[in-house]
């Protein structure tokens, strides 16, 4: 348990003075940095998130539960914390809606500061907090190259780089999912940073479904789907890795001509189609939208495209 402690102490004295620097209340202090304590810790303003992934099946069950409770001894004793403050998950590969199962019915939301920006969270009743922390230098980019943009939030979740878009003066955003528990939680994010309704939209529509459509065009895409979807809500089926060069298209005829599409994903060993997307500009965004608290392992790869003759002002 000491090693875990040193380790701890030194990765949130680094990271720790970082993120008060930028302005962040959440940031990653630890990703398995030991392989004997297999855990991704998160800090969340006055909380602390202990995801556990699944040990190899011949760890004995009496020693994984060992060293869970020596991992929860550290973390109240590195940060200060009382065992209520700590929230304990179990981390395994989700398949089609699992990853959005309600896990409790707490209600125990509370609001961290990302930047400018101020946003919900709940680390309690969902697998997923309200907030992916990997995507934060891409929110901040959204939020640098809004201003007299109309932005589009594709599979948008709770919003907030619609939050970050608006903050950053784009004159309209448009957030879809097909999920009325994210798109309630979207409109709290967007009335807790008194963003009006008028000009920034929330919609229940399957992203598939409204890329066919003819109508709206856009200065700024984000596009971030889910590795694998197939929602009760929808008829389509999506394994990104097959489908994307296809949402990629569809989502560029929804692009000016002087637009920009940022397009990410964390399925492992994704490749990137040539063939269908040759006719795009195309410039591997990965290593700088990583934050310093993620750099050590490449929990997504992102993109930015744009139609090949159109001026580069990103």
């Amino acid at each position: 348990m000491a090693m875990l402690e040193n380790r701890l102490r030194k990765n949130q004295r680094i990271l720790g003075k970082w993120a008060r620097q930028q302005d962040i209340e959440c940031f990653r202090v630890y990703d398995r940095d030991l392989p004997e304590y297999a855990f991704a810790i998160d800090c969340y303003g006055e909380y602390v998130q202990m995801a556990e992934y699944q040990a190899p099946s011949e760890i004995s069950d009496e020693k994984v539960n060992a060293r869970r409770e020596q991992a929860i001894a550290a973390v109240q004793e590195v940060f200060g914390l009382a065992r209520e403050n700590i929230v304990l998950k179990s981390r395994k590969r989700q398949r089609g809606s699992q990853q959005y199962e309600v896990l409790s019915q707490s209600k125990s939301f509370f609001v961290v500061n990302e930047g400018p920006a101020r946003l919900w969270i709940n680390l309690k009743d969902y697998l997923d907090t309200g907030l992916f922390l990997d995507h934060r230098p891409i929110r901040q980019f959204i939020r640098e190259n809004a201003k007299g943009k109309r932005f589009l939030n594709l599979f948008c979740y709770t919003a907030s780089a619609s939050v970050h878009a608006a903050l950053g003066g784009a004159t309209s955003t448009l957030s879809i999912d097909l999920s009325n528990t994210y798109l309630d939680w979207a409109r709290r994010n967007f009335l807790l940073n008194k963003i009006g309704s008028k000009n920034n939209r929330l919609k229940k529509a399957d992203c598939i479904d409204y890329l066919s459509s003819k109508y709206e065009k856009f200065d700024l895409i984000f596009l971030d789907p889910p590795t694998f979807s197939n929602s009760k809500s929808s008829s389509n089926v999506l394994d990104i890795q097959k489908d994307h060069g296809t949402l990629i298209c569809n989502a560029m005829n929804k692009l000016e001509r002087d637009g920009l599409l940022i397009f990410s994903t964390n399925k492992l060993n994704f490749t990137l189609e040539s063939e269908s997307l040759k006719k795009f500009e195309i410039r591997d965004y990965t290593k700088f939208s990583l934050g310093k608290d993620f750099q050590r392992r490449k929990i997504h790869q992102t993109w930015l495209i744009s139609h090949k003759w159109s001026p580069q002002t990103y």
